[in-house]
C-alpha cells in the first residue's frame, strides 16, 4: 500500500492533514504519533516546493489545503502568507527534506510511539 489510512476514511484523514500541515506551518514545531508525522512530512515538503515557486497558481494550490488560520497576530498573516513570506525564502537554496522527526517516546495513555515534527533551520 503506497500510504498509511491511519483507521480513518478519506474525508477524515484529508481533514487531519489539513489541520496538521496548517499547524506545522504556524508553529513551526507539533507533536504527534510516528504514524501520522511520516505522512504529514511528504504532505508538508509538497506545499513548501509549491511556495518556493512563488507564483499564483502555487499559492492558489496551496491556499486550496492549507486552512486560512491566523499564525501571526502581529501582522496579522494567515498560515499562508506566512509560509510565502517568512518559510519558503528560508528554504530557497535546499533541494528538499525540510522536516525533522525527533522521536520523544510512548504516549503515556496507549504507548502510542510520540514524535516532534519540526521545520529544519
Amino acid at each position: 500500500m503506497a500510504y498509511r489510512k491511519l483507521n480513518r476514511r478519506t474525508g477524515n484523514r484529508k481533514a487531519l492533514f489539513q489541520d496538521l500541515v496548517t499547524d506545522l506551518f504556524i508553529y513551526e514545531r507539533i507533536q504527534t504519533t510516528e504514524a501520522k508525522a511520516k505522512e504529514i512530512r511528504s504532505v508538508a515538503d509538497k506545499m513548501i516546493t509549491l511556495a518556493k515557486r512563488g507564483d499564483l497558481h502555487a499559492r492558489r494550490q496551496v491556499a486550496a489545503f492549507v486552512r486560512p488560520e491566523v499564525a501571526d497576530t502581529e501582522t496579522n498573516q494567515d498560515a499562508v502568507q506566512k509560509l510565502f513570506n517568512q518559510i519558503a525564502p528560508r528554504f530557497q537554496t535546499r533541494a528538499g527534506g525540510y522536516t525533522r522527526i525527533l522521536k520523544v517516546g510512548p504516549r503515556r495513555g496507549d504507548g502510542a510511539p510520540m514524535v516532534i515534527l519540526e521545520l529544519v533551520e
